[in-house]
């Protein structure tokens, strides 16, 4: 009597017979293979049953194997039979059952353990890895190697790149090769960087058009390569300073009259949020007055009462009605840029010095397509084009001007700082007991400046540039060491120092020095205070057989102009406002 549990149990189970009845026709001499004894008479009877349940654990034993099992060699299957089931060379017995043939019918094998290849074509594998398909087998054929070579994989399209040529304010010129994708900003600091110059985000790329008498500074973010497709082959690119680029987001009320903004709505009509009504698409500003338009075709000027909304530039036909009747559109701003005129006068016979034009961007130097305005004064002009750029862009202008200072707050809390001083914040100071005070009557902060003054006269008498007495001629290095400094532009004109300065921004406290044409020996201070541009003389004087420089008649001497210019960059002094920028030119 069997035991339960054992293999005869396994009989009297309905289903275990189904499955025995099915399977029957296999003989118990078919489980004998070339390398395996045969049975013993013993368990005849019972030798189909252990045989299937023996099948049963070595498919079991085999599909786990082949998950495993990788070797260098075809691999084996279970009690080391060959995968045909004989070794090579023998022939397999008449009527007998393949043991791939039985696992297939017993239970399904992984595909990974009936892939294999010829004895020829077999190749080696990593031994601890999994055997895996190869998706790919034509990269790993006997005639190509398994890795990718250079030539077989078809070269990708390149990236685009283009000669750009820069000019600079002294002339000279540098060919610079870019990508399709290269902004303004990018440019500039390439520029920068080749070009050794201190990087304070004031540097520009200027689009010139001395054909048409006009030009702009590009917009950090548009790309050089498409500005380029639009321009004449006279025009060119300039590579310049621009400290007015973003001033209008410090002091917006300077640039923007209240008598010249109106809002749809009045109650967005707050000087607090007049950026924000620009920036917002939702509100609709308005810049409004009187200009001089110059007629499409003709050489007359009319004045006429103009408006600018996002919708576009539009002039009225009855006085200064708003009315949508009486409006008519002069430029559209999405598909035109705003140009200042460098000589509107002499050009186009502008009844003022402060001309600006639209121009179309299908345009390249066709001078009657552009539209020509002109303005009363600087404030006027500067009020009309920052509100052309505000409503065209928005938000852009702003992500340009944020990028500079995110990037400061990126730097390594190891670099130097940048301090803003305000001019409010300065007082001045006595160190000359033992603790330091702080001087709070007018008039002795005016005599601790002159004393101040006079002691770097007294210093710069006993040093020279080395550092060491200067026995021979002290005064000889005071009249040419300003020669040296960027700020000093030489033997210049009154009306190319307004030039200079205009082109590099109205901005307070921005100035030159320059040689006085009216007095050999003296010099002129060129500053800009309120968008009006202002001349102070430097006159030099003489004390104890010494040469000194004044600004103020006498009071405050200094022994060059080094001094002066470092002493008025900490002290207004008779300067309507502090020195903070000046203009420089540099050679590409």
């Amino acid at each position: 009597m069997a035991l339960a549990g054992g293999p005869d149990s396994f009989l009297h189970h309905p289903y275990y017979q189904d499955q025995v009845e099915q399977t029957s026709p296999r003989r118990p001499g078919n489980l004998a293979g070339p390398g395996f004894p045969a049975p013993p008479d013993r368990l005849a009877n019972h030798q189909e049953d252990d045989v299937d349940l023996e099948t049963l654990v070595n498919d079991m034993d085999a599909s786990l194997e082949s998950l495993c099992a990788a070797a260098e060699t075809a691999p084996l299957l279970h009690n080391g039979q060959h995968p045909h089931g004989r070794p090579p060379g023998a022939r397999p017995l008449q009527g007998q059952v393949a043991p791939r043939q039985r696992l297939q019918r017993s239970q399904p094998m992984h595909i990974l353990a009936v892939r294999r290849l010829h004895q020829g074509d077999q190749q080696l594998r990593t031994s601890s890895l999994p055997a895996i398909p190869n998706p790919f087998p034509e990269l790993c054929g006997p005639g190509s190697p398994p890795a990718l070579t250079p030539g077989s994989v078809p070269p990708g399209p390149a990236a685009a790149k283009q000669d750009v040529k820069v000019f600079s304010e002294d002339g000279t010129s540098k060919v610079v090769e870019i990508l399709a994708d290269t902004t303004a900003r990018d440019l500039c600091q390439l520029l920068v960087y080749r070009s050794h110059c201190v990087d304070d985000n004031s540097w520009t790329l200027v689009e010139h058009h001395p054909h048409l008498g006009s030009e702009r500074c590009l917009e950090d973010h548009e790309l050089v390569v498409q500005v380029e497709s639009t321009m004449a082959s006279e025009s060119q690119f300039l590579f310049r300073k621009n400290y007015a680029k973003y001033e209008f987001f410090k002091n917006p009320t300077n640039f923007f009259p209240e008598q010249m903004v109106t809002w749809c709505q009045q109650s967005n009509g707050s000087q607090t949020q007049l950026l924000q009504n620009f920036l917002n698409s939702s509100s609709c500003p308005e810049i409004q007055g009187f200009l001089h338009v110059k007629e499409l075709g003709r050489k007359s000027w009319k004045k006429l009462y103009v408006c600018l909304r996002r919708s576009g530039l539009y002039c009225s036909t009855k006085g200064a009605s708003k009315e949508p009747r009486h409006l008519q559109l002069l430029a559209d701003l999405e598909d035109s840029r705003i140009f200042s005129l460098m000589a509107g006068r002499k050009q186009y016979g502008a009844p003022t010095d402060y001309g600006f034009c639209i121009k179309p961007n299908r345009v390249r130097n066709e001078a009657k397509e552009l539209r020509l305005l002109c303005a009363e004064d600087e404030q006027s002009r500067t009020c009309w084009m920052t509100a052309f750029r505000l409503l065209k862009y928005g938000m852009l202008l702003y992500q340009n001007y944020r990028i500079p200072q995110q990037r400061k707050a990126m730097l390594s809390p190891f670099s130097t700082p940048v301090r803003s001083v305000s001019e409010n914040s300065l007082v001045a100071m006595d160190f000359s007991g033992q603790t330091g005070r702080v001087i709070e009557n007018p008039a002795e902060a005016q005599s601790a400046a002159l004393e101040e003054g006079h002691a770097w006269r007294k210093r710069s008498t006993r040093m020279n540039i080395l550092g060491s007495q200067s026995p021979l001629h002290p005064s000889t290095l005071s009249t040419v060491i300003h020669r040296t400094q960027h700020w000093f532009h030489g033997r210049i004109s009154r009306e190319e120092s307004h030039r200079i300065i205009k082109q590099q921004g109205l901005v307070d406290g921005l100035f030159l020095l320059r040689d006085s044409q009216s007095n050999p020996k003296a010099f002129v201070l060129t500053l800009c205070h309120h968008q009006k541009i202002k001349n102070f003389q430097i006159l030099p004087c003489e004390d104890d057989g010494q040469t000194f420089f004044s600004l103020d008649d006498g009071n405050t001497k200094f022994s060059d102009l080094i001094q002066l210019v470092d002493f008025y960059q900490l002290n207004k002094g008779v300067l309507p406002c502090r020195l903070k920028h000046h203009c420089i030119r540099v050679a590409l």
